[in-house]
């Protein structure tokens, strides 16, 4: 896929977006057909959610579309998907993860690849540096999120 980083930057600046609301940084952008049509991040702690983690945040703000659209689809995250935003990928057929990075966290991505999913691990330097950092000074927050 072409413009891979040029996506992945957008779901750093969502993740950048979330920290500076106070929340956790995580982004995700969504694209059909080469442009995006949904962005998110991680809202739980500005929202007071239990569900909206940037791949679910990034889904509901693109909106409803049909099965054609997602099976065009191809989710980036910042962070390895979790459980429930897996669950959203084999839900609606997304085909393709991108993955900034999955040293601080990794999700079942085996799991996605068994069910067809092709997943790629770019293991960016900036998503890691940023997740450890927040990590590192929110402690109870990230374990939280991650259901610790």
């Amino acid at each position: 896929m072409e413009n891979v980083t040029e996506y992945m930057k957008e779901a750093i600046d969502e993740a950048k977006k979330g920290l500076s609301e106070g929340g956790i940084p995580i982004g995700s952008v969504l694209i059909i057909d080469g442009k995006i049509v949904g962005r998110g991040h991680n809202r739980r702690i500005q929202k007071g959610s239990a569900i909206l983690h940037a791949e679910m945040d990034c889904l509901e703000n693109a909106g409803r579309l049909t099965a054609k659209d997602y099976r065009r689809s191809v989710l980036f995250s910042t962070l390895s998907p979790c459980d429930m935003c897996s669950g959203a990928v084999l839900l609606y057929g997304v085909p393709e993860v991108v993955v900034g990075e999955n040293t601080t966290f990794q999700g079942p991505e085996e799991y996605l690849r068994q069910r067809g999913v092709d997943i790629t691990v770019l293991n960016d330097v900036e998503c890691i540096e940023i997740m450890e950092k927040f990590i590192e000074e929110n402690p109870t927050l990230w374990n939280e999120d991650i259901g610790e």
